[in-house]
C-alpha cells in the first residue's frame, strides 16, 4: 500500500507577528538590564572599598628635556595621579596630553624634566591619590630615536637586509628547482611544509611573549587564540574567490603573505634592539635573520616550478614576503606597540597554517595521481630537513 505524500506547511515568515516574536526576547533583555541599572542591587557591596587601580606604561621616551612617560588606565576605576618619584626623589611633572584624572581606557603623557644619565638605570614611580604606587623601570638610559629622514632611511635599509634581500636570494633557486624530477619537486614542497610549520610555531611563541606586554584589558593571549583561526578562515575564503585563476601562483602569493607577517615580527625585534641602544644585539639579529630567511625564497618558489611566470611576479613575491620586515623595523624603532604587534603576528600565524594546508593538499593530490603515499621516504625527508634548517639557523638569532 503506497504511503500518501504528506505536505508540511512552512510557517509564514512575512507577517509582522513573526518578527515581533523574534524581537520579544531582545525587548525583555533591555527591560531586565534597565531594571538592574535603575535599582542598582550591587550598591550594597560597594561601601568604602578602595578603588581597583591598574596603571600601565605604554612607552618611556628619553630626550634632552628628561622623560616622557605614556601611561594607560586599564583598570575598572578612575585613577588620579598625585605625585611622581624618580630614583627615590619626588620630582616635578606636567601633562603633555591628558590630565591628572584618568578614566577607564584613558591615557596621558607625563613630562618629567629629570637629568637622566646615559647608560644608567632609572626608576619612575607614579603615586595615585589613594597611595597606590606604580613603578616603571628604565633599564638603560639612552635617547629615544626621533623620526628623521636619515634614521627613517637607516631603519628601512635594515629591514631590506632582514627581509627583502634574503627572500630575493632564495628565489634565485627557482631555475634550479624547475629542473628537478617530479619526486624531488615533491621533496621541495615537503621542505616548504617543514619550513612553514617551524615558522608558524615560532611566530606563535613570539605572539604569546608579546601578549604578556599588552594591557590586561585587551586580553592579549585570548586575542592570539581568537585571531589565528579567524585569519585562517578569512584567507581560506579569499583564496577560494580567486581560485579560478592560476592556483599555483596564488599559492605562492599566499605563502609570501604568511612569511611576510612572520618577517614583520623579526623587523620589530631588530628595530626595538637598535632603539634601546643594543647595537651589537641589533647587528647580530640582522646577520642572523638574513641567513635564517634565505630559505624562505625556496618555499615561495616551490609551487610555481611547473609554471614560468613573468619576472614582475618574482619582484612582487619578494616584496610581499620581505617588505613587512621594513615596516616592522620602523615600528620597533620609532613607536613599538605590543598590541599592534600581537594582532599582526596572530594574523600571520593563521596565514602560515592556511598555506601549510594548501601545500599539503597539493602534495597529496600529486601523490594520489601517481598511486603512491604522500608520506613516502622522499617527502618525509623533505619535511624533516625543512624543520631542521629553520631550527638550526634559528640558533643565529636566539
Amino acid at each position: 500500500m503506497a504511503t500518501p505524500d504528506v505536505t508540511v506547511e512552512r510557517p509564514d515568515t512575512r507577517g509582522i507577528q513573526f518578527w515581533l516574536m523574534g524581537l520579544l526576547p531582545l525587548v525583555a533583555l533591555v527591560a531586565v538590564l534597565t531594571l538592574f541599572l535603575f535599582t542598582d542591587p550591587v550598591s550594597i557591596f560597594s561601601g568604602d572599598v578602595p578603588p581597583v587601580e591598574v596603571l600601565e606604561s605604554q612607552r618611556v621616551a628619553l630626550d634632552n628635556e628628561g622623560f616622557r612617560l605614556d601611561v594607560f588606565n586599564s583598570g575598572p576605576d578612575p585613577i588620579s595621579i598625585a605625585q611622581i618619584q624618580v630614583d627615590g626623589a619626588y620630582w616635578n611633572y606636567s601633562f603633555e596630553a591628558g590630565d591628572a584624572v584618568l578614566d577607564r581606557f584613558q591615557s596621558a603623557s607625563i613630562r618629567i624634566p629629570y637629568p637622566w644619565v646615559e647608560g644608567e638605570a632609572h626608576e619612575i614611580v607614579v603615586i595615585t591619590a589613594t597611595g597606590v604606587v606604580f613603578p616603571f623601570a628604565v633599564d638603560v638610559a639612552l635617547a629615544t630615536p626621533e623620526p628623521s629622514a636619515r634614521q627613517f632611511r637607516a631603519y628601512g635599509l635594515l629591514g631590506v637586509y632582514v627581509g627583502v634581500l634574503p627572500v630575493a636570494l632564495g628565489l634565485l633557486w627557482y631555475p634550479f628547482l624547475r629542473r628537478l624530477r617530479r619526486e624531488w619537486m615533491n621533496f621541495a614542497l615537503a621542505l616548504t611544509i617543514g619550513l612553514l610549520v617551524f615558522l608558524g610555531i615560532d611566530t606563535f611563541e613570539e605572539a604569546l611573549d608579546l601578549a604578556a606586554e599588552v594591557p590586561a584589558t585587551f586580553q592579549g593571549k585570548s586575542l592570539v587564540f581568537l585571531l589565528v583561526p579567524i585569519s585562517l578562515i578569512a584567507i581560506k575564503l579569499v583564496s577560494g574567490i580567486f581560485r579560478s585563476g592560476d592556483s599555483r601562483l596564488l599559492l605562492a602569493y599566499t605563502i609570501a603573505l604568511g612569511i611576510g607577517f612572520h618577517n614583520l615580527g623579526e623587523g620589530l625585534a631588530v628595530g626595538a634592539a637598535f632603539a634601546i641602544g643594543q647595537v651589537s644585539l641589533g647587528t647580530f639579529l640582522v646577520i642572523g635573520f638574513t641567513l635564517h630567511n634565505i630559505t624562505e625564497g625556496i618555499g615561495i618558489a616551490a609551487p610555481i616550478t611547473t609554471k614560468r611566470p613573468p619576472l614582475y611576479h618574482f619582484v612582487a613575491l619578494a616584496l610581499l614576503a620581505g617588505g613587512p620586515a621594513v615596516i616592522g623595523v620602523w615600528i620597533g624603532g620609532f613607536s613599538f606597540n605590543p598590541l599592534l604587534a600581537v594582532v599582526f603576528l596572530s594574523i600571520g600565524i593563521g596565514a602560515i597554517f592556511q598555506v601549510v594546508y594548501e601545500v599539503a593538499r597539493l602534495l597529496i593530490r600529486d601523490s594520489r595521481s601517481h598511486e603512491e603515499s604522500a608520506l613516502n621516504t622522499v617527502n618525509s625527508l623533505g619535511f624533516l630537513i625543512g624543520v631542521a634548517i629553520m631550527y638550526f639557523t634559528a640558533f643565529l638569532v636566539v
